[in-house]
């Protein structure tokens, strides 16, 4: 059954039914789905734990290359422009390599970048700086594997034996995300037990062991799921000229299957609103995300005056109850829809930043109460949006679809990263953070009241 065909809990439209398919698809025994949704976490955890280093450790490493506050805040933005470059560039490869092997190419990006990061020699000027740039910009591979793992387990969630799952799996989705505030928890552990006894470049090293072990494990483990397989051999039935032969064995399933190009497809009449809405909420949220989350410890030690060993305490225990978050997006997506979800967090994480950058917010419980609280709603309802965006599109062009709009994160990292150091060298890192980071948050919020609700994905 096509995506359009079920209406997801929580939506107040509710589409016309038509008849179920004549064939379903092999389910995922209940063993199965419990071994997706781990993989699926250790692996978004992993990406993140490297994605999340960088800005945790931008401050020793700023020193060390001996750059300004307005320079590394510069590199990171260049950074973010070569992600995009490599995010938007394995978008296509997500339907074409299988759910499967786009887990373990986005995990081995993540291996080559923290490796990599830890040989980047240092006062060398530009060539270090060019050197930086290139190398992290292989963390988009790495920040990509939250794009597959929606596109994996939306199609797993729909075929599997365990009833409990299938209903509540937001919840279980926002299980897998939480990956986010646990990378960055691990990321700030890691900073504050071994950054001063053995450097930075020895912690991204350790960093790309889990990846490396990972990807075996992957290979091994994870099974693909039926819904590719299926997509593969209509491919090639196209391609071997038998159109007859894939247009019934489509029917079959009652699966939606298109000779566009995935490309094409996500901006065709139906999917088009989506497609450009969330993007654009992506590009402004993550204004808020790139300020809150990746460079906390600098928002921390330059916005609020904290210390930087403070500040790794901190975040740890930020991220920590940001986890939960995470489950909490996921299990209010299943009862009030993922939409709804997604407006109520993004716009309450803009007035909790807001409040905690004011000036009258100075002792340390209060930050981190309300940097908690900001955090929390920010990075929870992406529990929801990345569901979301998995029932958007059907398999053709699901993964091309998630990848995309994931991939718009970084225009938003870029244009919030340059208003951001512009901001901050005319006003103070405090002012920009506000004007550039909670406006931002609150603003995505406000864009995704635009959406068009979207049906449950059934097979």
């Amino acid at each position: 059954m096509s995506s359009e065909t079920m209406p997801q809990s929580g939506d107040r439209s509710t589409p016309a039914r038509t008849p179920g398919p004549a064939r379903r698809f092999p389910p995922f025994t209940r063993r199965q789905t419990n071994t997706a949704i781990v993989l699926a976490l250790l692996a978004w955890t992993v990406a993140v734990f490297d994605y999340g280093l960088f800005g945790t450790l931008l401050p020793a490493m700023q020193q060390d290359f001996g750059w300004s506050d307005a320079t590394a805040y510069l590199v990171n933005t260049l950074i973010a422009v070569g992600t995009a470059v490599v995010a938007f560039g394995v978008a296509p490869l997500i339907d074409r390599l299988g759910r499967r092997r786009g887990m373990m190419v986005t995990i081995g990006g993540t291996a080559v970048a923290s490796a990599l990061t830890a040989l980047i020699p240092t006062k060398m000027g530009g060539a270090s700086v060019a050197g930086m740039v290139g190398i992290r910009s292989l963390g988009g591979l790495g920040f990509s594997e939250q794009s597959v793992n929606a596109t994996y387990l939306n199609e797993v969630f729909a075929i599997t034996e365990d009833e409990k799952k299938r209903e509540r799996r937001g919840f279980w989705y926002g299980v897998v995300q939480g990956g986010w505030p646990l990378g960055f928890l691990l990321s700030s552990a890691l900073a504050l037990l071994l950054l001063d006894s053995v450097g930075w470049r020895v912690i991204y090293l350790l960093a790309s062991a889990p990846a490396l072990l990972l990807i075996i494990v992957i290979g091994k483990k994870l099974r693909e799921t039926p819904q590719f397989e299926l997509h593969r051999r209509l491919r090639t039935l196209k391609a071997e000229g038998k159109t007859r032969e894939a247009g019934e064995l489509a029917a079959a399933y009652g699966v939606e299957h298109s000779d566009a190009t995935p490309m094409a497809r996500i901006l065709q009449p139906g999917l088009r609103r989506n497609t450009i809405v969330l993007s654009l909420a992506w590009v402004v949220n993550f204004f808020g995300i790139n300020i809150f989350s990746v460079l906390g410890t600098s928002i921390l030690a330059n916005a609020k005056g904290v210390e930087l060993s403070t500040a790794f305490w901190m975040l740890i225990v930020i991220n920590l109850g940001a986890y939960f978050g995470y489950v909490f997006h996921g299990w209010l997506g299943d009862r009030i829809g993922r939409k709804r979800t997604i407006v109520i967090g993004w716009v309450t994480s803009g007035l909790a930043f807001a409040v905690m950058l004011s000036p009258g917010v100075t002792s340390t419980a209060l930050i981190v109460l309300t940097y908690a609280v900001g955090l929390f709603f920010l990075v929870g309802p992406y529990a929801a949006i990345m569901f979301y965006m998995g029932e958007c599109y059907p398999t053709d062009c699901r993964g091309t679809g998630t990848v995309i709009i994931g991939a718009m994160s970084q225009p938003g990292t870029i244009i919030g990263g340059f208003l951001f150091t512009g901001a901050a060298a005319a006003w103070g890192t405090g002012t920009a953070a506000l004007w550039v980071g909670a406006a931002g948050t609150l603003l995505s919020g406000l864009l995704m009241t635009l959406a068009k609700p979207v049906a449950r994905l059934e097979n």
